[in-house]
Formats: structure tokens, sequence, C-alpha cells
């Protein structure tokens, strides 16, 4: 049997060899307790310091500034729940976007039926977010905005920068969920004007279960749950400290390696794109032309929406791991993307996109046998109109 493909980074990485060996004696040797004080427990609060340490340089923070957590979504749920209960929701108003991951969206529905105002932000068919959008939904009681920095299942980028500035100039907070662009983009918090950003290890080659929250020094954030005080009483529990170690050393290897693979990625992908566009006729991309995450693309096939799942299963049993959408709805596979339905996509369609997502360790090669293969498990499948009718790839397709 030859050897399968892995093309679904956004939904984890594998890990890289270099981490596992940083992990390895902290589950093998040292078991200590960071909160203990004899040798055994220094030893273990010395290896989560120098984790801090390794995370904090990647963001342009301060090692006082990250929290350790469970992972993405925890990340987000401390920031948005966290400074609300430290403002005190009553009379408050948050702002996100239409697309953010679940993990945003359903904490803010949840602050919302608490009585939190909460203001969802359209974007263009490209999906990014004018910045103009953002000036006219602010309002006197604006306390915090949260704009991801880049999307999970269509990959644009948004400017966080320019998002910021503006929330800033109106004395608001400003929440990036940047899991999917942390360890791919350049990212400084203090020059772009970020007060929390949530971030995740499995995201770029670290372990799953372990994530951070940056928190800009003087923003008061309530814990979620009461208990010992770790992370400086931001999150209690016993630290997983050799989940910690990992995801330090992917930060350090990200800051090291970063550049350098961003260029080879694009490089592959603007191939992939290329190609596919240029040998499926169907065949449309899905988010803007350019501003999207290095190794990321999103496509459809025009009148195939419906068959999206089957195609995903062909390209499965043709040795290829590839996405429909986002791995975190794969459990509601038959309903249609929300990220899809805020581009302008119809209930259709939504249901209907290929996502591909190259990672350090792939290669132009193995792209090129994914093209190989694409045409052929696109063919098998049959048509089917759009409840519209016509193709979306002129709507759909930007900045080419």
């Amino acid at each position: 049997m030859p050897a399968r493909i892995y093309f679904d980074n956004a939904a984890t990485t594998p890990l890289d060899p270099r981490v596992l060996v940083a992990m390895q004696p902290y589950q093998e040797a040292f078991w200590g307790n960071p909160s203990s004080l004899h040798g055994e427990g220094r030893q273990a609060r010395e290896a989560v310091d120098t984790a801090r340490r390794q995370v904090a340089d990647l963001l342009g923070a301060t090692p006082k500034e990250i929290v350790f957590t469970s992972g993405g979504t925890e990340a987000d749920n401390l920031a948005i729940q966290g400074v609300l209960e430290a403002i005190g929701p009553s009379g408050c108003h948050i702002i996100t976007s239409a697309i953010e991951h679940p993990a945003v969206l359903a904490c803010c529905r949840l602050l919302e039926c608490r009585g939190t105002a909460v203001t969802l932000l359209p974007v263009g068919s490209s999906g990014i977010l004018d910045p103009a959008e953002l000036v006219r939904a602010l309002r006197p009681e604006t306390r915090l905005v949260s704009i991801m920095a880049a999307n999970n299942v269509v990959g644009t980028i948004q400017p966080l920068a320019e998002l910021a500035a503006i929330t800033r100039g109106h004395g608001a907070l400003f929440h990036t969920d940047a899991v999917q662009a942390v360890g791919k983009l350049a990212i400084d918090v203090h020059a772009q004007s970020i007060d929390l950003l949530s971030l995740s290890g499995h995201k770029f080659h670290g372990p799953k279960g372990v994530g951070a929250l940056f928190v800009r020094n003087g923003v008061a954030l309530s814990p979620l749950f009461p208990g010992g005080g770790q992370e400086g009483d931001r999150r209690s529990g016993t630290e997983n400290v050799a989940g910690i170690v990992g995801l330090g050393a992917a930060a350090e290897i990200a800051r090291a390696e970063m550049a350098d693979d961003a260029v080879r990625l694009v490089r592959i992908r603007d191939h992939l794109i290329d190609t596919l566009l240029s040998t499926n006729d169907n065949a449309y991309l899905i988010g803007d032309r350019h501003r999207r995450l290095p190794g990321h693309i999103c496509v459809g096939f025009d009148g195939l929406e419906g068959e999206a799942i089957k195609l995903l299963m062909e390209l499965d049993e043709a040795g290829f791991a590839v996405s429909s959408g986002s791995a975190c709805s794969s459990h509601h596979a038959g309903q249609p993307s929300h990220v899809l339905r805020a581009l302008g996509f119809d209930v259709y369609k939504a249901r209907g996109s290929l996502r591909i997502t190259l990672g350090r360790f792939n290669t132009r090669e193995e792209v090129d046998k994914l093209l190989q293969s694409l045409p052929r498990a696109v063919a098998s499948l049959r048509p089917i109109r759009s409840l519209r009718g016509g193709s979306m790839a002129g709507s759909v397709v930007a900045s080419q």
C-alpha cells in the first residue's frame, strides 16, 4: 500500500520530532509538580518557566504575559469571559465577526444570554473584514472586540493591526483568536496593539492538549474557575509540564524557521491553486487569492458541492487526508458552513468546500500526486445544480 499523504494541517499538525525529544524527559523521568518546593518541583518549575519565555519570544511578549491553557478553546473562553467578568458584564457590548471559530461564537452567545450585547460584523466575499465596519459598530459601552487573525475554513488573514488600533483608540480591549496564525505568520502583540491572543500548540507542530493566552500587562482578567492559583491566579490546575515543554519547543522552532517555511509553502500553495484551477473547469477558489495563510487552500467545484463528502472519501481512498470545511464542524457535516454563508454562499454551496492545508513536512512532490488524483476523483462524481443555479466562481475568487 502506498504511503498516505497528509493535507489537513489546519485541523492538526504532526508533532515535530524535535518537540517530541524535548518532551520525553518530562514524560518519563521528571515528574515533579511545579508547585512543590523540593528539587523535583523546582526542576519542573524551571521547565515551565523556560517554555513561557519561548512562547513569549514568539509573540513579542514578556513571560509574565503568558498564561498556559489546555488549548485554543479554553484560551478564547478565558479571554472573553475573563475580561467581561473582571469588568462586570452588565451594560457591556462585545464586537466579533460572523466567521469566528465556534469557541468564540458560542462564548459570545452564552454571554448574550446573560445580558451582554453582542454585534457580529459581516465580511466581504473574500472573507476579509472591512475596518470601517468595526468603526460603525463601536458604541460607548463597547468593552471588547474579538476578531480572529486568520480563518480556519478559508484561510484569509484579517488586518489585525488596523482593527486593534481602532479598538484601542476607542478605549476597548482587542482579543484575537490566532490559533491558525501563530507559528505561520509573524506576530508582535505590542507593535500590533493586541491586548489578548489565543494560541494552540497542535496547530504548529506542537502537542495536543496545551495552548496559551497572551494577556497584556495591566489587563484585568478573572479566572474561569477557582482553584490553587496557578498561572498567576488566572488559570488554576496542576500544569501539564510535558505538554508545556512541547509547546515551548514548538514556539522556539517556529520563531527560527517560520519565515523560510512560509516562503516555501506559499510557492507550493500557489502551484497547487494555479494548476487546480487551470485543469478543472468547474473549480473555484474560496477566499482572497493572496491574503491567506501560507499553506491554506479552500476550493469548491461548481455543481458538485452536494458531493463534497464523497469527494473527500474518494481522496481518502486514494491515500490523501484532506478536509471538507473545518474539522471542528465534522460532527455537523450535513449543515452548511457558517463561514461560507457569511461569504455569501447559498445553503447548498455552503456545504461543499474542500480544504487542503499544507504544513512544514509537505513537499511539492506530494502536491503533484494530489493534482494527478484530483481530476479523476472529481470526474467520478455526479453534478448537482445549486439551489440558485449557476456558478459561484465569479463572486468568490477574489484579487486574482
